[in-house]
């Protein structure tokens, strides 16, 4: 992170935790996003938990969500509050859930997220924290804007989606109406597995625009 410092970022995504984390992260303490943002990086924490029954990723299949969606989200959703304050994450910090590609058109599928999904951030919101939402644009995304527009409740207030159209705007008018999760509600991943180098240190990473609320450290 102190090398990345000659790069133009300056907001990092963390997984803060979840059981469908992709791997473990034994330097990840307080201390560490002290550190960082000592540094002048601003943290946007993400807790990757259960998945859709019909998620697509062959590597997240084994955490689909059970019979019991609104109870896991609440548990998920108190477990990510958890994590977030063992690191220092303060309250009204955005702890943003990571439910990655599924098939929304699936209708029990879908059913089943929407209910994991709005347990989750009312579970999160009851402990002072923002509930933000990441996944793709053409499943978690599109899911939740038809339930914006319908007027469903316990959405997340803040949306990342990942739509990969190499230009770094806000906009994304074929998925997310205008006024959608506005003012400043809004990251696009719009780029994804580009390998980048600076101070000497490549890495692999998705090129994010944000325009959100960031993690405050307490």
């Amino acid at each position: 992170m102190r090398a990345w410092g000659a790069s133009p970022y300056r907001a990092v995504g963390v997984y803060v935790g979840g059981r469908a984390r992709a791997c473990p992260q034994p330097e990840l303490n307080a201390g560490w996003l002290r550190g960082v943002r000592g540094l002048g990086w601003s943290v946007l924490p993400l807790y990757v938990g259960s998945q859709a029954p019909c998620v697509q990723a062959a590597n997240k299949k084994k955490y689909r969500l059970g019979e019991d969606p609104m109870g896991t989200g609440t548990e998920e959703g108190r477990d990510a509050v958890r994590a977030a304050r063992e690191l220092g994450i303060a309250a009204r910090s955005p702890l943003y859930l990571d439910v990655e590609a599924y098939d929304e058109r699936r209708a029990e599928c879908a059913a089943a997220v929407l209910s994991f999904v709005r347990a989750w951030d009312r579970a999160v919101t009851a402990e002072g924290y923002v509930p933000g939402f990441y996944s793709s644009a053409d499943s978690g995304v599109a899911q939740l804007e038809r339930e914006r527009r319908a007027g469903t409740a316990d959405l997340p207030e803040v949306m990342w989606f990942a739509h990969w159209t190499g230009s770094a705007s806000l906009d994304a008018p074929e998925v997310l109406a205008p006024q959608a999760w506005t003012p400043q509600r809004r990251i696009h991943q719009y780029e994804g597995n580009v390998t980048e180098t600076y101070g000497g240190q490549a890495l692999s990473i998705d090129r994010n625009q944000v325009d959100a609320p960031v993690a405050t450290l307490g």
